[in-house]
């Protein structure tokens, strides 16, 4: 693996922050940005079916940047194996573990809210898509922003 990351050190190390920008990014985007414009949104059915499109197609793409950021940390994390920053390393995966564990309740929820409104229950969809903007989102946010402070740290 070690191999691996010296050949490919450049092109690992950009995989892993341009999945760590869209991600994180991307979740910043949502909740001050889209969150905020879809509020003006006066049918509270269209706003509903926005919000579930939107961080479908969004949780889409944070899927395959939470595999690329998975294999990549695991090919660099063996570069500093033998250092003392392996220490840093490790905080900076049980991060990112607990963001991919937050991910996935929040994947979760936005599922069950899409089945609330396929059957047309808009309160139980609001139910469930209101914990997302105001809790996971910003708690994955604040854990985004702090292992990309870890990350830098390594350098």
């Amino acid at each position: 693996m070690e191999n691996i990351f010296s050949l490919y050190h450049d092109v690992i190390v950009f995989v892993h922050v341009v999945s760590a920008i869209v991600w994180v990014g991307g979740m910043i985007a949502i909740r001050f940005a889209v969150h905020y414009a879809t509020a003006n949104i006066k049918d509270p059915t269209t706003k509903l079916g926005i919000n579930l499109e939107m961080l479908k197609r969004f949780f889409n793409i944070v899927i395959i940047c939470i595999f690329i950021l998975l294999i990549s940390a695991i090919v660099m994390s063996f570069s500093f194996k033998a250092t003392q920053l392996y220490q840093t390393v490790i905080q900076k995966e049980i991060v990112w573990t607990i963001m991919t564990i937050n991910f996935v309740y929040i994947y979760i929820l936005r599922y069950q809210a899409q089945k609330m409104y396929d059957k047309k229950d808009y309160v139980k969809t609001k139910q469930k898509l209101s914990p997302i903007s105001q809790l996971f989102i910003p708690i994955n946010i604040v854990l985004g922003l702090v292992a990309a402070y870890l990350g830098i740290s390594l350098r």
